[in-house]
């Protein structure tokens, strides 16, 4: 069994929180990797932002990421990709009959990559198993401006793809739902995988330590968030609660702390895009001057340690495919607050292995923090909890449940093109 993923308008080794790169990246990345291992051979091809890049990247054993030149070599407009799929998609091809290469499965990621997908398969006759990662309906149920808003043409996209595509992963029995509500889709043709995480990356280390390398003071209040410049992540809510906070309790207002990855940092204030000059202008009209800190997008190799220093991670998104960020602080040990939306409302147990609050709503993620800084036992308690929860999402587990459902797929359409010549036969 050989795979093609597609992930065609972001790379898995993006650098994460930058534009258009977060939690499907490490996906991608990660379920490539763990396949490669177990002896199936992955290759994710991806649309090349620099002409600097290999052709091909190893990222372990059988798996691969082939960058390939199309449109102009610098990041742009998602939107845009759609001009240029024609050409991937003969790139891709180019690619496998330069190789000498056949798939048994097209694996496609996000709508751009499931039109792609559906290309191919008229050309490969194999095929296609897709996952959304984000649905448009949904980022759209929440959209505050027209900027936020998703196109008409996507959503008939994932329709379209949600009718053809011969198996859809997932990520969540509530992701599921959304589809078939949404999308009015065939329930049957959607299995429910979960995201996984690296437990041999993301796992409990000590904060001290973890302080001391990143150079963060020993007896602050840290609270840490982790993503993209978005008004989809709600990181106004977490600067808001900070706020609040502080009038609380004032004996913490010289401790407290809120750490900001993703985006650009302090340094380059001129990269920022219009979300970050928002929330740095909050943080202005609200005092809290150094009290929050923009880290710019970090790499995984440095994730952990920024985990493992927090007394807390929020992911105050307003919608959540699945919510990778909440899975791999738990995996740390690191206690999560999270808003109680889509896949962090499945993933979380709240009051076990993390706490939800409504979204939205900074003064009851100020109440939780509040109280997890007052209770060291619940800290405790949310942490063991948090780390048993992230233990069941292991990436083998994932993979193993990836390839049960790639042979079956296989298999199906085998059948299928088997009965459809004996009726031409017949």
């Amino acid at each position: 069994m050989r795979i093609a993923m597609l992930s065609v308008h972001s790379s898995p080794l993006a650098r994460l929180g930058g534009k258009e790169a977060g939690g499907m990246n490490v996906y991608v990345r990660e379920l490539a990797r763990e396949l490669g291992q177990r002896g199936v051979p992955v290759d994710i091809f991806t649309r090349s932002q620099d002409r600097r890049e290999p052709t091909i990247v190893p990222l372990s054993c059988g798996a691969r990421v082939i960058n390939l030149h199309t449109g102009p070599a610098a990041p742009y407009d998602k939107n845009m990709v759609l001009t240029y799929l024609p050409e991937f998609v003969s790139r891709v091809r180019c690619f496998a009959d330069g190789q000498d290469l056949s798939y048994d499965i097209i694996h496609s990621h996000y709508f751009l990559s499931g039109e792609a997908a559906l290309r191919l398969r008229r050309s490969w006759g194999v095929p296609v198993v897709h996952m959304f990662h984000t649905l448009a309906a949904m980022k759209n149920s929440v959209a505050r401006s027209k900027e936020e808003t998703e196109t008409g043409q996507r959503i008939a996209i994932e329709r379209r793809l949600l009718q053809e595509v011969d198996a859809v992963v997932a990520a969540t029995p509530l992701d599921k739902a959304q589809m078939v509500w949404h999308y009015e889709a065939d329930a049957d043709g959607i299995n429910v995988i979960p995201c996984g995480v690296d437990l041999r990356r993301f796992h409990p280390q000590s904060k001290a330590t973890a302080r001391a390398k990143l150079g963060i003071e020993a007896h602050s209040k840290v609270l840490l968030t982790v993503g993209r410049m978005e008004p989809l992540k709600g990181m106004d809510c977490l600067i808001h609660a900070l706020a609040e906070l502080r009038t609380r309790r004032p004996e913490w207002a010289n401790t407290l702390r809120v750490l900001l990855v993703g985006g650009e940092n302090e340094q380059r204030p001129e990269r920022w895009n219009a979300e970050q000059r928002r929330l740095a202008a909050l943080r202005a009209e609200l005092g809290l001057g150094a009290q929050v800190v923009f880290l710019g997008a970090q790499s995984q190799e440095l994730l952990p340690s920024y985990y493992a220093a927090a007394d807390a991670v929020v992911v105050p998104s307003h919608y959540e495919s699945f919510g990778l960020v909440a899975l791999e602080a738990m995996a740390c040990g690191t206690p999560v607050l999270a808003s109680n939306v889509g896949g962090l409302a499945t993933t979380i147990e709240d009051g076990r292995s993390g706490m939800l609050f409504p979204v939205n709503e900074h003064g009851a993620l100020a109440e939780r923090l509040e109280r997890l800084f007052d209770d060291e036992t619940l800290a405790g308690s949310l942490s063991h909890g948090g780390r048993q929860r992230a233990e069941s999402y292991g990436w083998d587990s994932i993979a193993r449940q990836m390839v049960r459902l790639y042979s079956d797929v296989i298999e199906d359409s085998q059948l299928a093109v088997y009965s459809a010549r004996r009726e031409l036969v017949s």
